[in-house]
């Protein structure tokens, strides 16, 4: 065997997947070995087990989750009885240990004490004088995730991850003081090549640079602890929630924000993560369709808590937060039109934030809603305002994918079709490829383009930010972009809705689990 095969085969030995597969392997033979040596105890264990599945159905009638995932584990928990309290237990992903519970408590006073840092009474009364509607979607905002609103800022849009690649570049490349970024997926190639390259050099010369990323949404694209050699690099950088294979509730939650922050007053956020597809440097499902945003102005305080309070929160370390205000390094005061909201979502506070976001700017709307989503597997509360609004004369336009990422999501997402299509909501699916883009527009007058997508994980598992904007010029051009992917989508009618019976079925068990997708 040649030098190179012997080195090919030991990098495949150690690949990262192959050991998490191998130590899960090793965990059923022992749980079998376990069931089997100890089968005379067996009815006690099924006993203690039954009482365990009670008292977890119990908990979860009674709890503040939503009524679709309490069915859907009622129902995993009543047909496996002797293990489905434990799998609740396990996969749930609510749960935290006093020592968790204390150190998120850091995230939340981090935020409470920061978050307001720029934020102006006058400013929500201004508001109010120019609209009741918009002010009562910003209020919540403030008030369920410390998120105040602003101007002094312009936006930016992007309707591609090619143009946002771009511009990221282009304002890394000005950066002097500090660059935070924190991203779900990160993978070596052109997009992040560019980018660490960018890194390193701005690194040596004095910038303080940290990267954070995602260790599942890493798992398979960045070698095992890959955090090192970055830090080699002379960047500082953290892992959100390392991956260990063992059963464990906090696997669950994922970090799937995507945050860039350059010198406290330029920042980025949207769908983008760091990697080829997202910008059609190579062909994964078709051409990728993706959107961004660029903030510049006193907004991107609110993204610099994001992301430090998350950081303080792996490092276990207390900075004053002031340090890296925007009004600190920003040249000049920047005159812009309208208000603008960065907020962030949190899956351990039972506060929907990205949903309730959704479903204010659904309610309040009057001429028309156009989204653009990569998933359609919403809970009941959004089905209903999506119905409603269409019967009482709204024009409701969903941009969904035609080429699949994941097969059985695509299946979920077109199990919810026929409900919408016979409330009068119009669904498009994007036929050159895959749409990634997570994006609202309702009205010509508000907008929000971030990382929330439109299923379950996104809404209630996941930490997410996004953007609200109210009257912002980049309204007009989300609008456009809208427009013209609408253009390149096939309309899908009740019609195509028409399947095997066998299909329907599979439909429907597949939205009965929707909410652990």
């Amino acid at each position: 065997m040649s030098q190179r095969n012997i080195k090919s085969w030991f990098s495949y030995l150690y690949n990262r997947t192959v050991i998490v597969g191998i130590a899960i392997a090793v965990q059923a033979i022992v749980l079998l070995v376990m069931l089997v040596k100890f089968s005379h105890l067996f009815p006690f264990f099924y006993g203690i087990s039954i009482v365990f599945s009670m008292l977890a159905v119990l908990w979860l009638v009674n709890n503040r989750a939503n009524p679709a995932y309490k069915i859907v584990w009622i129902l995993v928990i009543m047909a496996v009885p002797v293990f489905g309290g434990i799998f609740y237990l396990m996969f749930s992903g609510k749960q935290l240990s006093n020592h968790q519970r204390k150190k998120m408590q850091v995230i939340y006073d981090k935020i409470n004490k920061y978050g307001t840092f720029e934020y102006q009474q006058e400013l929500e009364e201004q508001l109010e004088k120019e609209s009741g509607t918009a002010a009562r979607q910003s209020r919540y905002i403030f008030n369920a995730a410390v998120a105040p609103v602003y101007q002094n800022t312009s936006t930016e849009y992007f309707s591609l991850g090619e143009y946002n690649f771009e511009r990221i570049v282009e304002e890394l490349e000005k950066a002097e003081h500090f660059i935070f970024m924190e991203y779900f997926i990160i993978q070596e190639g052109k997009m992040w090549n560019t980018i660490f390259d960018i890194l390193k050099r701005k690194a040596a010369q004095g910038v303080d640079v940290r990267l954070m990323y995602d260790d599942v949404g890493c798992l398979l694209t960045l070698p095992y602890k890959y955090d090192k050699l970055v830090e080699e690099s002379g960047i500082q950088c953290c892992v959100f929630n390392p991956f260990v294979p063992l059963l464990n509730p906090r696997m669950n939650n994922r970090d799937h924000r995507k945050i860039c922050v350059i010198d406290g007053w330029v920042g980025f956020t949207g769908g983008i993560n760091l990697a080829d597809e997202y910008i059609n440097v190579y062909e994964k499902h078709g051409h990728w369709k993706d959107t961004g945003i660029m903030l510049q102005g006193n907004a991107v305080w609110s993204l610099t808590v994001m992301f430090l309070s998350m950081w303080d929160y792996i490092r276990e370390i207390q900075e004053d937060f002031s340090q890296f205000s925007p009004a600190k390094y920003q040249p000049q005061t920047i005159e812009s039109k309208g208000y603008i909201q960065p907020y962030s979502d949190s899956p351990l506070d039972d506060e929907p934030v990205g949903e309730n976001v959704y479903l204010n700017l659904i309610y309040q709307a009057k001429k028309y809603i156009h989204i653009c989503t990569p998933y359609l597997i919403v809970d009941n509360e959004m089905v209903v305002a999506l119905c409603a609004a269409a019967k009482a004369g709204v024009e409701v336009k969903i941009i969904t994918p035609h080429k699949a990422d994941k097969w059985y999501v695509h299946a979920v997402t077109r199990a919810y079709y026929p409900v919408l299509l016979d409330a009068g909501v119009q669904i498009y699916e994007y036929t050159p490829g895959f749409i990634h883009a997570k994006s609202f527009v309702v009205d010509g007058e508000y907008a929000t383009v971030g990382t929330v997508n439109m299923d379950y994980r996104s809404l209630y598992l996941h930490f997410e930010c996004g953007i609200w904007m109210y009257q912002t010029e980049s309204i007009a051009d989300m609008e456009e972009d809208y427009q013209e992917t609408l253009s390149k989508s096939q309309l899908y009618t009740k019609e195509d809705c028409k399947t095997s019976w066998w299909a329907r079925l599979g439909q429907s068990l597949l939205r009965l689990f929707a909410p652990l997708m």
